[in-house]
């Protein structure tokens, strides 16, 4: 075992290396040069349309989810445990400065996204159910061609693989052990049997509701995200708003120390002594692309399936989806980590929830701090694995036809279980390798397709800036 963790590492660490980062950060400012910055352009129009329609009730064709359903959909598969011990582990390994490259790695990753969702709704096509499936699998076979299918098989192997690591027995996990802890925070004489007990409880309730979610098809899984993400999202930033306020004090100190960190990381000092920018940076753009998921081309398959009537209707969403899920959820926890002032001691360490716990536990008590972590936890990763439910069933529907998708649906169902009672240092691995293989495909088709996209854009807000003049005329008049 020990000898394929050491090789799985190896692996792990060369296509997850400065080549993939530089590629995944690349096809973001080479996406925003060609589409003009349109994330910081239309970022206004962005927000009116998406954050400021979130509560409008649209009519939705059969087959279809609502704008709001695909992207809380799409939010439920990002918004994972990366948004709060993935940011611990980018700030223990690149001290604060990794969190001024993780915004640097959102703020190009935001057109990357929509730019991926836009080509998405463009190239999808409707299956045997009536239904509407995309993603990269689909915009490399009907976009590039059907000479291309190969690659878009390769990119459905890869995800529907990773669902069942990244998405699934992973995410159980990490919500069993979060509510063992709630336990050995209470009771430091709770037992590893104990402990085992609980995590088979887990498995069986986690199991069933994944069941319950998931074999009522893509509508369930819509109508459930569109009400749990809201809700966990909100409930989470405001716990760790709590944080940031009960140290207002540092707020200053803080942001100069990100700026100051990441790029004279040793100036921080501590476990930072001798750090490189390389290194911070790597830490920073690694944890912001897991964050947000801009580049990996899953999100695509979720907002494939959005009732709208033009690309880039839907493609703004992704604009959206990449601020929230790094410069809203990511950012709240790293504010609250720094703030805290128990970041230093874990710096060239590892560190995960342990370190937000800490943070938390400063205002809200050690207690209520492992409850408040369990409980966010645990709804951030069931989202995810109702989230990347629908992607590995889109992805093996690709493969093998719809015969394949029940069969698929029970295994997945299985996994919960058994994720939730196995150790997963090396399905950790494994996943995060699966994840770079399936990002390859996907940006080598945004790119090729990138023209279609720069048309797409320029013809959709071309019609609306004629709309909106021809309104602000018709007021003037009146």
């Amino acid at each position: 075992m020990e000898t394929i963790m050491a090789l799985s590492s190896r692996i792990n660490g060369l296509v997850w290396g400065i080549p993939m980062l530089v590629l995944m950060v690349g096809c973001g400012i080479f996406m925003s040069s060609r589409l003009g910055f349109v994330q910081f352009r239309r970022f206004g129009y962005t927000m009116r349309n998406t954050l400021g329609k979130m509560f409008d009730k649209t009519e939705v064709e059969d087959g279809a989810l609502s704008p709001v359903q695909a992207m809380t959909t799409a939010l439920a598969g990002t918004v994972g445990t990366g948004s709060i011990a993935g940011v611990a582990g980018a700030i223990a390994l690149g001290g604060p400065g990794a969190v001024f490259w993780m915004w640097v790695a959102a703020l190009f990753g935001m057109c990357t996204k929509f730019s991926e969702i836009t080509l998405a709704v463009r190239y999808r096509e409707k299956n045997e159910d009536g239904e509407w499936i995309g993603g990269p699998m689909y915009y490399i076979k009907n976009g590039l061609g059907k000479h291309w299918k190969w690659l878009g098989g390769l990119f459905a192997f890869f995800a529907a693989c990773a669902a069942f690591g990244t998405g699934n027995m992973a995410q159980i996990n990490t919500i069993a052990t979060s509510i063992g802890s709630i336990f050995k925070a209470f009771d430091p004489a709770f037992t590893d049997a104990q402990l085992k007990t609980v995590y088979i409880v887990v498995g069986v309730a986690g199991a069933a509701l994944t069941a319950l979610v998931l074999f009522g098809g893509m509508k369930r899984i819509g109508a459930v995200t569109e009400k749990l993400v809201p809700v966990m999202a909100l409930a989470y930033v405001a716990c760790t708003a709590i944080v940031v306020i009960g140290h207002i004090g540092q707020i200053g100190f803080v942001f100069r120390q990100i700026f100051q960190g990441a790029f004279n990381p040793s100036a921080i000092g501590g476990g930072m002594a001798g750090a490189a920018i390389l290194a911070v940076a790597k830490a920073g753009i690694g944890r912001g692309v897991f964050s947000n998921e801009a580049g990996l081309g899953t999100a695509p398959i979720a907002h494939a399936s959005a009732n709208v009537k033009h690309p880039v209707q839907q493609g703004i969403f992704g604009i959206f989806e990449v601020f929230t899920a790094t410069f809203v959820i990511c950012t709240m926890t790293a504010l609250a980590i720094l703030m805290s002032g128990m970041a230093p001691q874990f710096y060239g360490k590892s560190a995960g929830t342990d370190l937000t716990i800490l943070a938390f536990g400063t205002t809200m008590g050690t207690k209520i701090a492992s409850i408040v972590i369990a409980l966010s936890i645990a709804m951030f990763a069931f989202s995810t694995i109702l989230g990347w439910a629908l992607y590995g069933v889109r992805s093996m529907e690709f493969l093998l036809g719809s015969k394949a998708v029940k069969p698929y649906q029970v295994i997945y169902v299985l996994m919960v279980f058994v994720g939730a009672n196995l150790e997963l240092a090396l399905v950790w691995q494994i996943a995060d390798t699966l994840n770079a293989l399936m990002a390859i495909p996907n940006l080598i088709a945004v790119i090729a397709l990138s023209p279609e996209v720069v048309r797409l854009t320029k013809e959709f807000f071309s019609r609306e800036d004629q709309n909106a003049e021809k309104e602000k005329k018709e007021e003037l008049a009146a």
